[in-house]
């Protein structure tokens, strides 16, 4: 199915590459590479997906950005003066519903990011970036595996973990497929929004479904005896004790969970006096 792509990327790391992909295989692409012109548009919910790649100054019109009519840009974090901060968003809710294809959703997903990582994501580019990554899409368990890789190479990346030795992965995996299967009930007309704040310092994440939500302490203690072969509450129990800060909302179908650095930073041999 042909679908509408807009790509908004200030400084073509990513573009070029992925409009001569993406139309040939028979989707209409658009590139804007003004953050302005992309915000004043009045047709962004017209397109399947939007694909965002800037690079933010402080002195930069950040605030735009997060007004009405830009739902599928990304929201800015707040960021030292000095920092070099890069947003990315992949965005697919209006992506169409009609004979709505999971695996084809997924393969337009995977070949955008590993179009990011190749040209985008290199160790050199990234190692003292801060970067703001936000997802947003039908809640479909498929998609799953694909974003999840992504956020943990970027982590990695990044420094905060050694995916080798780290849970993360876990903590990550329980959230999001909680967010689908509980929150929103498999439902692909609710959308899971997913967004990372990346530094060398510590990876944030917020995992968001449109479900009615719970109170996180009408959970079954999982460490009670007589809860011993229940599932529930499991998941929650892992996130707990992997994260450094877990926080839900409320209405608990917004979760934030924090992960510090878990890699030592490189000591400078001290001279002799």
């Amino acid at each position: 199915m042909n679908r509408r792509i807009l790509i908004i990327d200030d400084h073509n790391d990513l573009a070029t590459a992925l409009d001569e992909v993406l139309s040939n295989i028979g989707h209409e692409v658009t590139i804007i590479a003004d953050r302005e012109k992309a915000v004043s548009r009045n047709d962004l919910e017209s397109f399947d997906m939007v694909i965002t790649d800037l690079d933010v100054e402080r002195s930069g019109p950040v605030g735009r950005l997060n007004g009405s009519g830009a739902t599928c840009l990304p929201k800015m974090p707040e960021f030292d003066v000095d920092e070099k901060i890069k947003a990315f968003k992949l965005c697919a809710a209006n992506f169409r519903r009609d004979e709505f294809d999971e695996e084809e959703l997924k393969s337009l997903m995977a070949l955008v990011l590993d179009h990011k990582i190749r040209f985008v994501d290199r160790i050199e580019t990234v190692k003292d970036l801060h970067e703001n990554i936000e997802f947003e899409f039908p809640s479909t368990l498929a998609l799953m595996s694909i974003v999840l890789d992504y956020l943990m190479k970027r982590v990695e990346k990044l420094g905060v973990i050694d995916a080798k030795r780290s849970n993360l992965f876990v903590a990550l995996d329980e959230a999001i497929v909680n967010a689908v299967k509980h929150g929103n009930k498999h439902d692909a007309k609710k959308l899971v929004r997913i967004a990372a704040e990346v530094s060398s310092k510590e990876a944030r994440f917020t995992i968001e479904d449109q479900g009615e939500g719970f109170d996180v302490k009408n959970i079954p203690d999982p460490l009670d005896p007589q809860n011993l072969f229940k599932t529930s509450g499991r998941g929650v129990l892992f996130i707990y004790n992997i994260m450094d800060e877990v926080n839900y909302n409320d209405r608990g179908n917004r979760l934030t969970m924090v992960k510090k650095s878990e890699v030592e930073p490189a000591v400078e041999p001290v001279g002799e006096p």
